[in-house]
């Protein structure tokens, strides 16, 4: 309580966040955005490519991710296995990600080597090698790893299943990694179609924080990257999910330790007005252990090893307000349904005190102010609101969270939360032996 009462007095004014950031675009569409922070000799390079699942076609599921994984794997000029190697080598940290809305590639070096990112990422855009061996190599990598976190995980296969329950025709239904059997028949040839199709100036962009001058990066930029042709790829025509009229239910029966609950409400996402009210709310229910479902169904009813709340909003399309949790062994995971259910009746019937709305706004505000003193996660920022529409609304996302008040997440929670609106999904544990089938 120190703490957040701290952060309030800290935090009176909402900073300007996009404050400092320079915004260039090249004539072929990339476009760069720059945050000048000279606190530590470090930067961080992002490069952005705005396709993820959601852009798959059926059939075609994990695509993206599998592209991920290939862009490792060599260009004339760098050989496979070379790329983070070489990052390594500089003393600098590398990765990647895919997700339903975009695929990011980044490196973190001391700001005096930036450039090698920028030598090696205007280089693999363009020149990947996509090997036929590798690919049929890498498949067989991309399948045991779906295997490991989906397939061999019960809670998470619960997840893929709820999902694609939830929605009926939006591709968020589909699982970033893929659907085991789109997997096994991807081929050479589909990843290049995808990776020219995709990987383009014009459908990219860079976000470069740290201890750089802006005017020295764009010109390296600039050059690496200035003479690429654009794609013209066009925004594809994404299903709208209609309007659930009945709550939905599934059980998995899978081996497992202990039964374990997921409730979906489907819900807008940033920049819709309602967002912020959500995400307060979910906050209110989830926010530490002095939180609602912690205090209540864990601490005190001892109905859950585990339980809580999630709402991100951070999606292009409407999305989930997510409820779960694990029953305690003993415990009707029937019980522990009904306990979750009836947080979110408390809400709809009385809204939250202006103190707990208070904590949890702090809470959020902490979070997301305190996570710009990591360069990462100054760029990770940047990259999601422009994503979600613009760079430029990270400084709205702020003010939306400021003004809602303890009616605006009562509203949020009868508007969204109701039965009919809600996908149920349970985990039947059996017993080591029994049948899946």
């Amino acid at each position: 309580m120190i703490l957040l009462l701290t952060v309030a007095i800290l935090l009176p004014v909402s900073p300007v966040l996009s404050a400092g950031v320079e915004e260039y675009h090249l004539d072929n569409g990339l476009k760069v955005l720059v945050s000048e922070d000279h606190k530590v000799p470090l930067a961080t390079f992002q490069i952005w490519y705005r396709v993820g699942s959601r852009d798959e076609v059926s059939g075609k599921s994990g695509l993206s991710h599998f592209l991920e994984h290939m862009m490792f794997k060599g260009t004339p000029k760098y050989g496979s296995k070379v790329f983070s190697k070489l990052v390594q080598r500089n003393g600098g940290v590398d990765n990647a990600m895919t997700s339903k809305d975009y695929t990011m590639y980044f490196q973190t070096l001391a700001s005096d080597r930036i450039g090698l990112s920028i030598d090696l990422e205007s280089d693999r855009m363009i020149n990947l090698i996509l090997d036929p061996k590798e690919t049929l190599a890498e498949r067989d990598v991309v399948m045991e790893e779906r295997r490991l976190r989906y397939d061999d995980d019960p809670q998470n296969a619960l997840y893929e299943e709820f999902v694609a329950t939830a929605f009926m025709s939006h591709p968020y239904r589909r699982p970033v990694i893929g659907w085991m059997s789109d997997i096994r028949s991807f081929q050479r040839d589909d990843l290049y179609s995808h990776y020219k199709k995709y990987y383009a100036p014009d459908n990219a962009f860079i976000v470069v924080a740290g201890d750089v001058r802006a005017d020295e990066i764009m010109r390296k930029i600039k050059a690496a990257f200035g003479d690429m042709k654009k794609s013209g790829v066009q925004e594809p025509t994404v299903s709208q999910e209609p309007v659930q009229r009945g709550e939905k239910r599934i059980n998995l029966k899978k081996e497992a330790e202990l039964p374990y609950v997921l409730l979906g409400y489907h819900t807008p996402s940033f920049p819709h007005g309602d967002s912020s009210g959500l995400e307060v709310l979910s906050t209110i229910l989830s926010g530490g252990k002095s939180s609602r479902i912690y205090r209540e169904l864990i601490y005190e009813k001892k109905l859950a090893l585990n339980a809580g709340a999630d709402y991100s909003g951070m999606d292009r399309d409407p999305f989930l307000f997510l409820l779960w949790g694990t029953a305690a062994p003993g415990r009707e995971i029937s019980d522990l349904e009904q306990a979750l259910t009836a947080e979110i009746e408390k809400i709809k019937n009385n809204p939250p005190s202006e103190k707990e709305v208070q904590k949890a706004k702090n809470q959020i505000e902490a979070s997301f102010i305190f996570g710009q003193d990591s360069l990462y996660r100054q760029a990770m920022q940047l990259g999601m609101f422009e994503v979600l529409g613009g760079w430029k609304l990270i400084d709205s996302y702020l003010e939306g969270i400021r003004k809602v008040k303890p009616a605006d997440v009562q509203r949020v929670a009868q508007k969204y939360l109701t039965e009919d609106n809600r996908t149920v999904g349970v985990l039947v544990p059996l017993k080591e032996g029994e049948s899946e089938k």
